[in-house]
């Protein structure tokens, strides 16, 4: 499987740089960034939430998880909820389920970034299947992140 047409068509019009990687394949963010051997918090993972109006994603780093009353505070969504698997594959059919790219713009899906991605000088994200990685710099995953929401949304999860 390649990178799915809705991500690739959408990096291409905006002229964003990134290489493609292959790793062993996974079934978590956090085993991702194991088998690729980066650091969770270079990872960014999607979190699709959904309420009566529709879906939002939420990107953050892949060793954090989403607080789900900021987040919808911050959106100003009171009812939001995760999203069902069968949803989900509705929405991004062209990927394997769990491996979503944190680039919901290119679904039309409202996106919204977690400042904790701002610390890094290189983003990685999912690829659409289970067994590759897009790697960007900094200014490239921040210029295409330019026009969508940031906020302080993540926090580490208790173990």
């Amino acid at each position: 499987m390649s990178i799915p047409s809705h991500l690739s068509s959408y990096l291409d019009q905006r002229g964003a740089r990134y290489e493609v990687s292959m790793h062993g394949h996974s079934h978590s963010s956090l085993e991702t960034a194991h088998c690729a051997n980066v650091s969770p918090c270079q990872l960014a993972k999607s979190v699709i939430l959904e309420d009566d109006d529709g879906c939002v994603m939420a990107v953050v780093p892949a060793d954090r998880m989403v607080m789900l009353g900021e987040f919808s505070r911050f959106v100003g969504r009171h009812r939001l909820k995760l999203a069902g698997e069968a949803r989900i594959a509705a929405l991004f059919d062209d990927c394997a389920p769990g491996a979503i790219p944190p680039v919901g713009m290119a679904w039309g899906l409202p996106t919204i970034v977690d400042d904790e991605l701002e610390s890094n000088d290189v983003v990685y994200m999912e690829g659409g299947d289970h067994e590759r990685l897009l790697r960007m710099s900094h200014d490239q995953f921040r210029a295409l992140m330019r026009g969508q929401p940031h906020g302080s949304f993540s926090k580490t999860p208790e173990l």
